[in-house]
């Protein structure tokens, strides 16, 4: 059994880029479960919460029940319901998986093949985060789902799967078209002559078919790119800046390095450089930015 495999194939809805990560959700959190109690079942009404906080963090902003994944990752073979009255699960209608009792775990081959081979676990989160998730989410994410890794290389694995690889050259192209600062801030910030807090950012995430290319990227400093991967930040029309309703911060630091960005321009790139392809931006505002957008800040 290709337990990697599985965890890269998992059946999702997909059709134009749409990200739809409910179930590489459920099974990161359902590692991160067996990894704290190897024998634990996850009873639907006690995990709901948690599930829920999990699609509204890292999930589109369009939301969707955790029932969904809690019934539909049965048939990728990782995962079994049972319910009171016996082995099924009752179907994706809430309050039938909370009366019934439903309660979910990692089927009994998976489960006897982590405990013969304890690196399986931390194997199949990397291929799930690889493949559905930004690098700068990755730790946030398992710190969410209780789960603690030693990473471990995929291998060809996800190159197979995506039939390429990360373009090596992206981030320096990308830090001189934006002539080494932060597009939403302006931060250069350097220790010596190398840059110390610079990250280029992929606009459409490189796991949904985000090219390497410079009109898919941003120079952005540490704390916006988690921002504009988390989705609090976004690029409206005519490349201005979008800061979520959602967020919120009543410290001065929050207001001026966040709240104050709505409505301003992005700094940057060049003349000459290309600026964020409107697909890609598109792709980011229906996927990731998580609600209404606030009206521009006042000076």
């Amino acid at each position: 059994m290709d337990w990697l495999e599985r965890a890269a194939k998992l059946r999702q809805w997909s059709g134009n880029g749409t990200r739809a990560p409910h179930k590489p959700l459920l099974l990161l959190y359902a590692l991160g479960r067996f990894q704290a109690d190897a024998e634990g079942e996850l009873r639907y009404s006690a995990v709901e919460s948690d599930l829920a906080r999990l699609l509204a963090e890292y999930g589109p902003a369009n939301r969707t029940t955790p029932a969904y994944p809690f019934h539909h990752l049965v048939s990728d073979g990782v995962w079994e319901v049972r319910t009171d009255r016996g082995t099924g699960s009752p179907g994706t209608g809430v309050l039938a998986l909370r009366a019934d009792g439903a309660a979910g775990r990692l089927v009994p081959e998976l489960r006897t093949a982590l405990r013969r081979e304890p690196s399986l676990l931390g194997r199949m989160a990397r291929v799930l985060l690889d493949l559905h998730f930004p690098p700068s989410l990755h730790g946030d994410l398992c710190e969410a789902v209780g789960l603690e890794l030693e990473l471990a290389e995929t291998g060809p694995l996800v190159a197979a799967r995506r039939q390429r690889q990360r373009g090596r050259q992206m981030r320096e192209a990308v830090l001189i078209a934006y002539e080494y600062q932060c597009a939403f801030c302006g931060y250069d910030g350097r220790i010596g002559l190398v840059p110390v807090g610079l990250e280029a950012a992929h606009v459409r995430w490189w796991a949904f078919d985000g090219p390497d290319d410079v009109d898919n990227g941003l120079c952005l400093c540490a704390l916006h790119h988690k921002l504009f991967d988390k989705g609090v930040l976004g690029i409206g029309d005519g490349h201005l800046i979008m800061v979520s309703q959602g967020f919120t911060g009543r410290s001065a630091v929050a207001r001026e390095h966040v709240v104050a960005l709505a409505g301003r321009p992005l700094l940057g790139p060049q003349p000459g450089a290309p600026r964020v392809a409107a697909a890609h931006r598109s792709w980011h505002t229906g996927q990731v930015f998580h609600g209404d957008p606030r009206p521009a800040a006042t000076v």
